[in-house]
C-alpha cells in the first residue's frame, strides 16, 4: 500500500468522522462553558447577598445560639505539624469546640509528640458504635490539665473514612467540621461556618467552606499571615482552578439549592444526621462526594424538608501539589471517585422524588464532570490529526479552539474578578498579574495533563484494580517568623 492510498484512507476516514461529531463537539464545548459563566453570575449573586447580610448583621461573635462543635482531624503521619495543627484549631475564635485527633495507626512520632506537647493521660473508652467501623480502638487521651478541650484516638490503620467515622463516634458536640491535619483554618471560620445552622437549624443539615491554596504564602503559628501567588507555575494553575470550581462553582450551586460536594477538607454537618446515614463509606475513594449524596438520598427518600449551604468566605488554606507525579496520583483518584459515586448513585438519575438533584446536578456531573476528559482528548488527538491530513477545515480547528478554550480562560478571568470584587485576598496587583498569566496557563499546558489523569482514573475504575489513595508528599507551609 502505497504512502498516496493511506494519506486517502485515513484523509476519508477523519473527514467522515467530523462530518458526525464537529457540530456536536462545537456545541458541547460552548455548553459547558456557558454553564461555568453562569455559575459565576450566580455565585455573584450569593456573594452580593452574602456581603449584604454580613454588613447589616452586627459584627459576628459566637454567642449563646451557637452549636457546640467537634473539629474532627484524621491524621497518618503528621509528625513534623500536627503540633502545630491542634494549637491552631484549639484557638479558633469560638466558645464551646473540641479537637477531636484520629491517629490512623501512624508509623512516625505523630501520638507521642501529641502526648509530649499536651501531656495527655490515657482514659477509659467504650466504643459507641453508631457508626461501625472495622477496626478496634487502641487509646484515647486527654490533656492531663482536664480542661483543654482536646480528645485523641488511637487506632490501628484502615483509612481517613474509618478515621473520621471514628473521630465523629467519639465526637461530643452537635455539628461535626471535618478537616486535614495539614490545613489552616481561617480564625473567625467555625463562626462563620455555623451561621447557617444558627439562622435554620431544623433544616440545614450540611455546609461546606471555600478551599484555597496556600502554596507561596506566609503562615505563622498555623495562621495565614500574608496571601501570595505560589513560585510554582503548577501550583499557580491549581490556584485558579481551585477559585473556579471549589468557591464560584459550589456557590453557584448552593444558590439553586443543588449543592453535590462538600469538601472532604473543610465539610460541616449534623453529627445526628451523619450518623443517621452511616458515616463515610470506607471503600469509596470518591468519600466526600459519596457521603454528601448519600446524606441526600436519605433525606429526599424520608420526604424530610432540609438544605445543604454553601459559605464562601470562610476558608480553609491547604497546600496544592507542587510535583507532577504527586499531581497526576491526585486528579487520576479524584476522577476515579467521580466515576465510582457517580454509578453508585445512579438510580437517583431523573427521579421526581430527587428534584433539582436528579434532574440537574447530578446529569451536570455526569455530562460536563466526567465526560468532559473523554471528549477533550479527543479533540486533543483527532484534530491536530485532521489538520495533518487535510481533514479538518483550519478556520473550523480555530473557531474549536477559541470556544473551548478562549472562552473557558474568559470564564476564568470573570471568576478571577468576581471574587477580587467581594472579597479582595491579594494585596500586591503583581499577584494579580500572576493570577492572570496562570489563568492562560491552566488552559493551555495544564488542562491538558489533568484530561490524560483524569482518564486514567476512569480506566482504572472500569478495570476493576486495586484503589490506591497514594502518598501525597507535602512541600511543607513557608512559616513567617517575624
Amino acid at each position: 500500500m502505497t504512502w498516496a492510498e493511506v494519506h486517502d484512507g485515513v484523509h476519508g476516514a477523519l473527514e467522515a468522522f467530523f462530518s458526525v461529531t464537529a457540530p456536536f463537539v462545537f456545541t458541547y464545548f460552548l455548553l459547558i462553558n456557558t454553564s461555568y459563566l453562569v455559575l459565576v453570575v450566580l455565585a455573584a449573586g450569593g456573594f452580593h447577598r452574602h456581603m449584604r447580610e454580613k454588613d447589616t448583621r452586627r459584627e459576628m461573635t459566637a454567642g449563646e445560639m451557637t452549636p457546640g462543635v467537634s473539629v474532627v482531624v484524621p491524621a497518618y503521619n503528621e509528625e513534623t505539624l500536627i503540633v502545630t495543627s491542634v494549637r491552631a484549631m484549639l484557638a479558633l475564635r469560638y466558645p464551646r469546640h473540641e479537637v477531636v485527633v484520629v491517629d490512623d495507626g501512624s508509623t512516625d512520632g505523630t501520638l507521642a509528640a501529641l502526648t509530649r506537647a499536651f501531656d495527655l493521660v490515657e482514659v477509659p473508652h467504650r466504643a459507641t458504635g453508631e457508626i461501625p467501623v472495622r477496626v478496634a480502638v487502641r487509646r484515647v487521651l486527654v490533656p492531663r490539665n482536664g480542661h483543654t478541650p482536646l480528645l485523641v484516638v488511637s487506632k490501628d490503620n484502615s483509612g481517613r473514612s474509618e478515621a473520621i467515622n471514628v473521630g465523629i463516634n467519639a465526637a461530643r458536640q452537635e455539628i461535626v467540621v471535618i478537616t486535614d491535619a495539614d490545613s489552616v483554618l481561617e480564625p473567625d471560620a467555625l463562626v462563620r461556618v455555623t451561621q447557617p445552622f444558627i439562622d435554620d437549624p431544623l433544616r440545614v443539615v450540611a455546609a461546606g467552606g471555600t478551599v484555597r491554596a496556600v502554596n507561596g504564602s506566609k503562615v505563622m503559628s498555623g495562621r495565614l499571615v500574608r496571601l501570595q501567588m505560589p513560585r510554582s507555575w503548577l501550583a499557580r494553575a491549581q490556584v485558579m482552578e481551585y477559585l473556579r470550581s471549589f468557591l464560584i462553582g459550589r456557590t453557584g450551586w448552593a444558590a439553586v439549592d443543588t449543592l453535590l460536594l462538600i469538601s472532604g477538607a473543610f465539610g460541616v454537618y449534623r453529627r445526628d444526621v451523619v450518623i443517621e446515614a452511616g458515616g463515610l463509606d470506607p471503600d469509596s475513594i470518591g468519600e466526600d462526594f459519596e457521603l454528601c449524596l448519600k446524606v441526600h438520598r436519605m433525606m429526599r427518600d424520608a420526604g424530610r424538608e432540609y438544605r445543604m449551604v454553601f459559605v464562601p468566605e470562610p476558608v480553609c488554606w491547604t497546600e496544592v501539589p507542587t510535583t507532577l507525579a504527586v499531581l497526576h496520583r491526585q486528579r487520576k483518584r479524584w476522577h476515579r471517585g467521580l466515576w465510582e459515586t457517580l454509578w453508585a448513585y445512579r438510580g437517583m438519575l431523573f427521579r421526581r422524588r430527587y428534584g433539582r438533584i436528579g434532574w440537574l446536578g447530578l446529569p451536570y456531573y455526569w455530562a460536563f464532570e466526567l465526560v468532559a476528559p473523554l471528549l477533550e482528548v479527543v479533540g486533543i488527538v483527532v484534530v491536530p490529526l485532521g489538520l495533518v491530513f487535510g481533514a479538518v477545515n483550519v478556520r473550523f480547528a480555530l473557531l474549536l479552539l477559541l470556544v473551548a478554550y478562549g472562552y473557558a480562560i474568559l470564564v476564568t478571568l470573570a471568576a478571577m474578578s468576581v471574587e477580587e470584587w467581594a472579597f479582595h485576598r491579594y494585596e500586591r496587583w503583581r499577584d494579580l498579574a500572576v493570577a492572570v498569566v496562570a489563568t492562560v496557563f491552566e488552559n493551555v499546558g495544564y488542562r491538558q495533563l489533568t484530561v490524560w489523569w483524569r482518564l486514567e482514573g476512569w480506566w482504572a475504575s472500569l478495570r476493576g484494580t486495586q484503589p490506591v489513595w497514594g502518598v501525597m508528599t507535602r512541600a511543607g507551609f513557608e512559616e513567617d517568623t517575624a
